[in-house]
Order: structure tokens, then C-alpha cells, then sequence
């Protein structure tokens, strides 16, 4: 019980950060919210990274630290890493905590997102974009359906995420798919299959990565990466998974029960203290946002209508 009260009482400093009215106005919500995205994502005792990942590409690159409770990825100029769930899943609560390169990070990408296999595959990203020393970093997130991406939306982070590790979650249902950062939503993608808009469905394994981006990743790729700052090093904590396994190529039928509490009907949609949180992510923060983008779709998509 103190270490959920501690967490809980993390998540609501963190919005000191975001804006001291906002905060104030929502503060005593916070303070009785029902906080079961916490509640339900923590394990009391960290487990190993073996448990439920495996290094699935530059092994020479990857470290394990505090008794595989830690993994840092690291990148030069002869290769990235990256590590990947042992299962996949259908549904569920994912998350990650994360320490992405500092200094000269410009071009390099550090990844955490749920992919699928094969052809016309499914996708959920969030991509850590670097910059130039002193500038800040930006925070992509992407939606692929059925090999379609072009979904991004990109946002200044209020904190530094090089400096200490933060807790990145996608909640993924039958009905959204939201994306959280401490706990603050920052998108949401509904489920709109009933007018047409294609919906991520397939079984999805959860991988993290880093990666040479340099051809578009900063300033549209005009800023390439400075391999004399490598090794470029990204840490990752946090292995337990809360998802519904799938032990086919098909989805299981029962990922969508509501016997597992992320499918409940309170994790239909943002619950009032979240939502107005969401609105003010999306007005402060938000860079950019393919739905407004007129040069690129004359008209809205179907999903952003």
C-alpha cells in the first residue's frame, strides 16, 4: 500500500511541471482519482528481464545492469539494438520506463512500440526524437493499420527526458488505444471499424529499439547524427507485462473479455479528470498533428473527423 500511495503522489508532482493553474484546478481530483492505471501496472517486486523479453537484434550492444532489472541499449556507428517480448498479445496495459541519450542525440531514435508480424502489419510507436544538445527532444507517436502508418503526432515533453527515467504506457482495448506518459494521456486513437476506419487487431509483440534515423528524424533529416558523441546509450526498467497472451497467429477471441480489467467499461474512454488533462496536452504541447496537416490531407481523415 505505501508504495502505491508514493506512486500515486509521483504522478501528481509531476504536474507541477505542466502548468501551475492547470494543476491547481485539478488537484483535489487527482487526489481521490481512482488511479487503477498505477495500480494495475506495478508489480510490488521487479522482476529480470528474461522473464518476458529477449535481445532480438546487436547483441554486442545491449547491457544488462542491476541484475537484469535494467537494460541499456547502446548505438555507434557500427549498430543499434533492440530487445523484444518473448509472447505476443491482444490486448492489455504496456509500459515502459525510460532514460533516452543525452548530449548530442541529434538523428538517433530510441523506439518503444507493439508491432505484428508479417505483411500489412499493425503498429503502436512511440519514437523519442534527438536533438542537438541544449534543444529539446520531440515525442512522436504513430498508428499503423494494416501496413498504413501516416498517423503521427509529435509533442514537446514538459521534463527532460534524458535526465531520469519516465513511465511511457499504451492501453490498447477493443474500444482505444491510448497513449500515456506518466500516466497523462497524450493520444487517443478510437475504435471507429463501424464507419470504416481501420483499427489495430492483429497480436502484437512489444519491442524497444535504438536506432540511426538520420535522414529524417531531426529537422527532416537536414541535422545527421555526430558519431563522435557514441556510443549513444538509451535505459529501459520495468519488465513485467499486463496483456492478454496470444499463443497462435490469431488473435484469441477472449483478449477482448472484459474479465481482464483493461477491457472494463471505465477503460471505454478518458474518464473526466483525463480527458481535460488530454485537452491540455493537445493545446500546450502538441508540435504536430497529421489530422491538421492541409499540405498532406486536403481533407481530414476519416479517424480524425
Amino acid at each position: 500500500m505505501l508504495r502505491y500511495e508514493s506512486l500515486k503522489f509521483k504522478y501528481i508532482l509531476a504536474w507541477v511541471n505542466l502548468d501551475m493553474g492547470f494543476l491547481f484546478c485539478i488537484f483535489l481530483l487527482l487526489l481521490v482519482a481512482d488511479d487503477v492505471l498505477v495500480q494495475g501496472s506495478v508489480n510490488t517486486e521487479e522482476i529480470g528481464f528474461d522473464q518476458n523479453y529477449e535481445v532480438i537484434w546487436g547483441d554486442h550492444h545491449v547491457v544488462s545492469l542491476n541484475q537484469g532489472k535494467e537494460i541499456q541499449l547502446r548505438m555507434d556507428n557500427s549498430s543499434g539494438s533492440g530487445f523484444g517480448s518473448k509472447m505476443a498479445y491482444g490486448s492489455g496495459l504496456f509500459h515502459m520506463r525510460i532514460k533516452v541519450p543525452n548530449r548530442n542525440s541529434a538523428g538517433v531514435v530510441t523506439a518503444y512500440y507493439l508491432t505484428s508480424q508479417g505483411r500489412g502489419h499493425d503498429e503502436l510507436d512511440f519514437e523519442f526524437l534527438g536533438n542537438k544538445e541544449g534543444k529539446p527532444y520531440r515525442l512522436q507517436t504513430n498508428v499503423y493499420v494494416d501496413g498504413e502508418g501516416k498517423r503521427e503526432q509529435r509533442l514537446r515533453l514538459w521534463f527532460d527526458p534524458t535526465a531520469d527515467f519516465h513511465s511511457y504506457r499504451v492501453l490498447w482495448n477493443p474500444h482505444q488505444i491510448v497513449f500515456y506518459v506518466d500516466n497523462i494521456p497524450i493520444r487517443v486513437y478510437e475504435n471507429k471499424s463501424n464507419i470504416g476506419v481501420g483499427y489495430p487487431s492483429k497480436p502484437m509483440q512489444v519491442q524497444a529499439s535504438l536506432w540511426d534515423g538520420d535522414s529524417w528524424a531531426t529537422n527532416g533529416g537536414k541535422t545527421k547524427t555526430d558519431w563522435s558523441y557514441a556510443p549513444f546509450k538509451a535505459n529501459f526498467q520495468g519488465f513485467d507485462v499486463s496483456g492478454c497472451q496470444v499463443p497462435t497467429s490469431n488473435i484469441s477471441h477472449n483478449c477482448s473479455s472484459d474479465n481482464y480489467w483493461w477491457n472494463k467499461q471505465k477503460f471505454w474512454q478518458l474518464d473526466p479528470v483525463r480527458q481535460r488533462q488530454y485537452e491540455h496536452v493537445k493545446h500546450k504541447y502538441m508540435t504536430y498533428d497529421y489530422c491538421a496537416d492541409r499540405n498532406r490531407y486536403s481533407e481530414p481523415p476519416l479517424e480524425c473527423l
